[in-house]
């Protein structure tokens, strides 16, 4: 199947099943980028979603782009962010009068009821995956602890999720530079003490 067909169907897909906002779109495009068409690793799109929640937009979108764009550069990320946005507009514009007059039908109330759930399972298995990528390089312990205080920072000090990530993406590339250097340090000192033997 030709790439370009494969973006635009993913993410058509992807749009239109994920119902509920931004955040429950991630797995269902993670699903078409990962699983599906194996654009990029699991660990790649850990990586850029913890990237796309420090920039300003709608999150599903940023991913969009990115994904498409690198799949298939400029023309991928374009082909990416109409087909996400495209059926999901169209029928917003369609159906939104038919169901504004239907707005306290107790049929359409439960409907949402009935979605909120599966989405709520959605986002869990993500974070129980994103919990598990974590874990392989800091071990359960620390990747809990730091996931219970980010928990803490987001919903009871009331800071903004991207300004948590950034905070942490500069404390990791700190941390990260810092024990690189050691490390060059140390091989620097055991080659001098290879030389003076």
């Amino acid at each position: 199947m030709n790439t370009y067909w494969q973006i635009t169907l993913g993410f058509a897909r992807s749009g239109v099943l994920g119902y509920g906002g931004g955040p429950s779109v991630i797995p269902l495009i993670e699903y078409e980028a990962v699983k599906n068409y194996n654009w990029m690793t699991s660990e790649e799109f850990g990586e850029i979603f913890a990237l796309a929640n420090t920039l300003p937009g709608p999150i599903a979108t940023k991913m969009a782009a990115y994904v498409g764009y690198s799949v298939k550069g400029a023309v991928g990320a374009f082909l990416a962010i109409l087909a996400h946005i495209l059926p999901s507009l169209l029928a917003l514009i369609g159906l939104l009068s038919f169901l504004y007059s239907f707005r306290s039908s107790p049929i359409i109330s439960g409907m949402v009821q009935g979605v909120t759930p599966v989405i709520a399972v959605m986002l869990a298995v993500m974070a129980y995956d994103f919990l598990k990528k974590a874990s392989k390089g800091l071990g359960y312990k620390w990747a809990i602890i730091i996931a219970a205080f980010c928990y803490l920072l987001i919903e009871l000090v009331s800071i903004h999720p991207g300004i948590v990530i950034a905070v942490f993406l500069i404390t990791a590339f700190i941390f990260a530079t810092y024990k690189i250097r050691k490390l060059n340090e140390n091989k620097t000192d055991t080659e001098q003490i290879k030389e003076v033997k």
